[in-house]
């Protein structure tokens, strides 16, 4: 029996944020404008005559070291951070206006958005909110990398990665049905190793990174602590994974299962699932279901060799 329908929601009122690109490093204006129901997250690029992308997986561009979206040659950089946030605390329709490619970084978690969004206040709207309810099983694999996305009550997430030291296993399990996501994952900064950093500068990456925006790692430790969380790292991906999957254009209703996975995978599961019909149904409100045949084993720690 469905849970009592939720409606969609946009922000009261304008909100600005500005900064600098992670990997452009070029500074950038951003405000988030209220949208009529039925909307979706919306860019648009006042600095190209209001140019329009939509956040939707059709529009994903480029997946390496960020997520980006590209119409007509038109490009939007480093999206997953914003649209986490936009998701994780219930904004279904808002315009997202920036003045140059990159979405800035801020402190290179989503904390500064859902601050911004509880001080504004939300609107509740007279449409109700569809949820993407996860009918059978979508997986996408490489190698020893693997997502998958299952039937089941809530959003629940499941995420596990192995980096190198100071990082090493990790293992994270939330629910963003249970309200996690304020206080558990948007937090969480983005992150990166000290040894990488002319590797990635020569690549065009990086160019706007700082201490203040992200956590700088060397094979001795944390550089600029101190941490947030102890696992911090790992919350951080379930955060990227989270932006990632709203460019399904709607929150899920399911079990999500994630293991060495990145944004290229992340985005591949949104592709898939898109493109199976049968996997999905559109729904009103969260649904209680049994829990899958084989789903507790799935959500384990997953043993990583």
């Amino acid at each position: 029996m469905a849970l009592e329908a939720h409606f969609e929601q946009t922000i009261r009122s304008e909100i600005e944020f500005s900064g600098v690109g992670l990997h452009s490093g070029a500074p950038v204006l951003m405000r988030l404008i209220p949208a009529p129901a039925g909307s979706g997250i919306v860019f648009r690029r006042t600095d190209l005559d209001n140019f329009e992308i939509a956040a939707i997986g059709r529009n994903v561009a480029k997946v390496s070291y960020a997520t980006s979206l590209m119409r007509q040659s038109v490009l939007i950089s480093t999206t997953e951070h914003l649209l986490s946030a936009l998701i994780g605390f219930g904004v279904d329709n808002v315009i997202v206006e920036v003045d140059n490619l990159e979405v800035p970084i801020l402190d290179g978690s989503a904390l500064p958005y859902v601050q911004a969004f509880h001080s504004v206040g939300l609107k509740q709207q007279r449409r109700k909110r569809e949820y993407l309810k996860i009918l059978k099983e979508v997986e996408v694999r490489e190698g020893s990398k693997f997502i998958g996305v299952y039937p089941g009550t809530g959003y629940r997430i499941q995420y596990t990665i192995d980096f190198p030291q100071p990082i090493g296993y990790e293992t994270f399990k939330g629910d963003l049905a249970t309200g996690d996501y304020v206080k558990l994952i948007a937090p969480a900064r983005t992150f990166g190793f000290k040894e990488d950093e002319a590797m990635l500068r020569d690549m065009g990456l990086i160019r706007g990174v700082s201490d203040e925006s992200a956590i700088i790692l060397s094979r001795q430790g944390v550089e600029n602590g101190p941490l947030r969380f102890d696992d911090e790292f790992v919350r951080h991906k379930v955060l990227d994974l989270i932006g990632d999957l709203a460019l399904a254009g709607r929150r899920i209703q399911g079990w999500v299962v994630a293991e060495r996975a990145g944004h290229a995978m992340h985005t591949a599961l949104v592709q898939r699932l898109m493109r199976d019909r049968s996997a999905w149904e559109l729904a009103h409100g969260y649904d209680e279901v049994a829990e899958p045949a084989g789903m507790l084993g799935r959500l384990q720690p997953a043993t990583v060799s």
